[in-house]
């Protein structure tokens, strides 16, 4: 898989932060157990060991899965983005006209995807039939509860 990853400046930090994290914090950590446990005796018959291997598993997956990330991450310039249609890195307000509502979103990658935070994946549903379009569209998204109309009502940053 070669396509590129595209983040937000503050994107990138954040997964540089959680990989060095990982590296000089929780791999020491999941090392020091794994000692401790095999300084206890047989290892065949040693939960403790067990435990600590599955963990130093699960977290070289993780460190390898944001290794992979951060190869394929390129920095979006924002400020050459086209305003007139949303695109990645847009921040959209919208009006769901099935539903009465209006909201609003940034379209981030996968990696950035935080619904707390307003930040909605561009592989959703939503976003990804939001694409392209511009103000003053309605668009029609299917959604596990149905079709929903949805207006855009401003693009920014």
């Amino acid at each position: 898989m070669s396509d590129f990853i595209y983040l937000t400046p503050e994107g990138l930090a954040k997964l540089e932060a959680e990989l060095t994290h990982l590296k000089t914090v929780e791999r020491p950590a999941v090392i020091q157990a794994i000692s401790e446990a095999r300084d206890k005796g047989d290892l065949s018959e040693n939960a403790e060991y067990d435990a600590a291997k599955e963990a130093q598993l699960f977290l070289e997956n993780q460190i390898a899965k944001l290794e992979e990330t951060l190869s394929r991450a390129r920095l979006l310039d924002t400020s050459k983005l086209d305003l007139s249609k949303v695109q990645l890195h847009c921040r959209v307000k919208l009006k769901n006209h099935t539903m009465g509502q209006e909201m609003e979103f940034k379209l981030v990658s996968q990696s950035e995807a935080d619904l707390r935070e307003k930040k909605l994946a561009v592989e959703t549903p939503i976003a990804s039939a939001l694409l392209g379009h511009k103000v003053g569209d309605v668009v029609k998204v299917q959604v596990p509860s149905g079709v929903q109309e949805i207006e855009i009502l401003s693009i920014g940053l």
